[in-house]
């Protein structure tokens, strides 16, 4: 008897599966043409990968055009489950495009029949463990796994189709979150608070402890890692005036990296400072500062001398020219004083936020209490392109906190935080997908 494809989802779920999608093939989607995987990198943000390389060889005199990502993929068989080491992702940023390829070379048992064939109505499975691995799957044309997925009603995201790895029945991840901050809404004014060892809330009284105070009820921990909060999602709470107008009292900070070249990795952070920093404005005499605000269309900041500027990337089109480029900050003499690499950024921001949802949140004192709003933003189906086109029309710029300070025991103390940051109005443009959820109705 034909395997079905709850059959299926029990043995990926059984492989630790927690998400899983399924590609319709064309006739290209094989071994020799490589898999494409959608337009845009929008792709890069359901399959978990290594870091983004470029390619330096070339092909009959001709310099290869992409970078690639490695990937943690095997394929599920009737044997088991069966490594395919060579397989990647590999990034076209001129079209641009990402497709899949090496998934057969080196597999012990690759499922070549399929995956070498033209013929429509195939159909390649692809599950996500919480570990980052990808386990596939691949339904000949005509089988009960291909004709299951062809006429099945399914979510769409980008070139695939979303099929929940557990039971039908089940809530969407996404319907889980609403329904946690419906809650949390529903409580009105809850203690600030902070989740401590253990998982057990503590009181918390520093001020902008939002996040803090949310992620708490959440059940998240404050960790700093580069990963989604909650069921894959990031959850960012932002400031409001009231919780009629909505209006965000400040900007919206999508990601902290630190640089990955320039003066700032090249010589170190408290190097940079001292080159490029200035003197503390309120006098104290011990303290060099490296703060402002950088975008692609600013002057050079007067207290610097730097600016910010995007390397490898083409202002007209939209589009990446370099996968080596870089957003820099540069002085007058355009030396490099850091710079952060499209490759670190790309996976950074794919991992953060592939799905996001913004909640507002209202504060008031003493005692130090925040209630959070019934409406909230949910964003999916971002494209790195899209940050970069915001980055180069000056919507995303740096706004960094950084200070090196000599205590009276001769110790050097240094604090860093490079923020790159964006008006809430802008979050929108940064996804394919947007949505404003009332909780209330």
């Amino acid at each position: 008897m034909e395997q079905s494809l709850a059959a299926l989802r029990e043995r990926m779920r059984h492989a630790g599966v927690i998400r899983l999608y399924a590609k319709v093939l064309a006739p290209n989607d094989n071994s020799k043409n490589q898999v494409f995987l959608g337009s845009g990198f929008t792709s890069l943000n359901l399959l978990p990968h290594g870091e983004v390389t470029t390619d330096p060889s070339s092909v009959a005199g001709a310099v290869r055009d992409r970078a690639k990502a490695g990937l943690q993929f095997s394929w599920l068989s009737p044997e088991g489950i069966s490594v395919a080491p060579d397989a990647k992702l590999i990034l076209y940023p001129r079209y641009p495009e990402v497709r899949f390829s090496g998934f057969l070379r080196g597999c012990q048992s690759p499922p070549s029949d399929v995956m070498v064939s033209r013929e429509p109505g195939r159909v390649l499975l692809l599950g996500v463990t919480a570990s980052g691995r990808i386990i596939g799957y691949a339904s000949g044309a005509g089988e009960r796994i291909s004709n299951e997925v062809l006429n099945g009603a399914w979510s769409s995201v980008g070139v695939f189709l979303e099929l929940s790895s557990g039971s039908p029945s089940e809530p969407s991840a996404k319907e889980v979150l609403l329904e946690r901050l419906r809650l949390i809404h529903e409580r009105t004014w809850v203690e600030s608070m902070k989740l401590g060892p253990g998982g057990v809330p503590k009181p918390y009284a520093a001020r902008n402890a939002g996040g803090y105070t949310l992620e708490a009820l959440l059940g998240i921990s404050p960790n700093g890692r580069a990963e989604p909060d909650f069921m894959g999602w990031e959850v960012k709470q932002y400031a409001v005036s009231d919780f009629r107008s909505y209006r965000a009292k400040s900007a919206v900070t999508l990601m902290t990296p630190e640089p990955t070249g320039g003066v700032y990795r090249d010589e170190g952070p408290e190097a940079f400072i001292r080159r490029f920093g200035y003197p503390d404005q309120r006098g104290r005499e011990s303290r060099l500062n490296f703060g402002g605000v950088y975008d692609c269309l600013r002057t050079p900041n007067h207290l610097t001398g730097l600016r910010m500027s995007l390397s490898g990337f083409d202002s007209g089109n939209g589009q990446v020219t370099d996968m080596n480029g870089s957003i820099v900050l540069l002085d007058s003499a355009d030396t490099i004083a850091a710079s952060w690499t499209f490759g670190g950024l790309l996976s950074h921001w794919n991992r953060k936020h592939a799905k996001a949802a913004y909640v507002p949140s209202l504060y008031r004192n003493p005692p130090p209490e925040y209630a959070f709003g019934g409406q909230v933003l949910t964003c999916e189906e971002t494209d790195f392109l899209l940050f970069l086109r915001a980055v180069d029309r000056g919507q995303i710029y740096l706004d960094p906190a950084l200070k090196l300070e000599t205590e009276a025991n001769g110790l050097v103390k240094l604090k860093r935080r490079n923020q790159f940051r964006v008006s809430h109005a802008v979050l929108p443009s940064l996804y394919h997908r947007h949505e404003t959820v009332d909780l209330t109705g």
